[in-house]
């Protein structure tokens, strides 16, 4: 499986940014997540979508203010973010976890492809 992130970019706080991920190969009945890694941090768990979208996860850091989604029809998962904060930015990542049909995880362990990372900057 191949993940390509797209849609970083510089934005002011307040603003918004959609991230996509579209994956080829086999995704079926994996749950997909977002990640990001600030400079000199650790990746942490962003949010991350069930295979049906039913059931989602987010940390707390980005609750109400990230929306997570997924298209199956086209490989994709999409995280819309809203009321950037300077604290967001951040390389984010995609991946797809490693068990089939296992619900949605934060720990990054649970997850073995992943895309290439995509910048967001938020300024103050």
């Amino acid at each position: 499986v191949q993940l390509q992130a797209s849609g970083g970019g510089l934005v002011q706080a307040g603003g918004s940014l959609r991230l996509s991920c579209a994956a080829s190969g086999p995704t079926l009945g994996r749950s997909m997540g977002w990640f990001r890694q600030a400079p000199g941090k650790e990746r942490e768990f962003v949010a991350a979508i069930s295979w049906s979208g039913s059931s989602t996860y987010y940390a707390d850091s980005v609750k109400g203010r990230f929306t997570i989604s997924r298209d199956n029809a086209k490989n994709s998962v999409y995280l819309q973010m809203n009321s950037l904060k300077p604290e967001d930015t951040a390389v984010y990542y995609c991946a797809t976890s490693r068990r089939p049909w296992a619900p949605p995880d934060p720990n990054p362990n649970e997850y073995d492809y992943w895309g290439q990372g995509t910048q967001v900057t938020v300024s103050s």
